[in-house]
């Protein structure tokens, strides 16, 4: 009887105890309870691959989320982003409609280029990024910003077509100190 090869499964099995790793150590880094919730939802459509695609993403499945979520629509040469679809909360937060402005048109004041940044690197890497920011945009520094920004594949090919986000803001605590730096990325 021929003795088995492992190799294989133990490349794989490092593989997929590296990714868990990462993954566990991503989620403990997420502080708003809906967060993780959309994180593992995220994580469970994408089944294995790194990341899901915009069509494994059902409205359906996250209801109590959707006023925080928005999807921003990458252009074809990775630079214009279109925010395809913004939650109500993002309407009280901009003070206005923003679905289907480019994330550019946006008032983010001094975070301009924190923002441009973030979404640009979402694309670029092809993985979920997180942060926290005080005063999320112009006017609005009395607030703090819980965001989270996960990647869709466009199609099979990898490449990121779709950036599916969640923005918890709550309003910051009088005594913290650097008000309208960013606090953590």
């Amino acid at each position: 009887m021929a003795k088995a090869d492992h190799r294989g499964d133990s490349q794989f099995g490092g593989a997929a105890l590296i990714a868990g790793s990462a993954n566990i150590a991503f989620r403990a880094q997420l502080v708003v309870p809906e967060q993780r919730q959309l994180y593992d939802y995220w994580l469970e459509r994408a089944s294995g691959r790194p990341m899901p695609e915009r069509r494994d993403i059902s409205p359906a499945h996250i209801p109590r989320l959707l006023p925080f979520v928005s999807l921003i629509e990458v252009g074809r040469d990775d630079e214009r982003c279109r925010i395809r679809l913004a939650g109500t909360r993002l309407r009280d937060i901009y003070d206005r409609e923003i679905t289907g402005l480019d994330i550019e048109d946006l008032d983010w004041g001094d975070k301009r280029d924190y923002w441009l940044t973030a979404h640009r690197r979402i694309v670029e890497e092809r993985k979920p990024a997180q942060g926290v920011v005080r005063g999320p945009r112009l006017h609005k520094e009395h607030l703090v910003q819980y965001w989270l920004k996960l990647p869709l594949g466009l199609d099979a090919s990898g490449r990121v077509g779709m950036i599916l986000c969640f923005d918890h803001f709550q309003p910051s605590v009088d005594s913290w100190q650097g008000a309208g730096q960013v606090i953590a990325t």
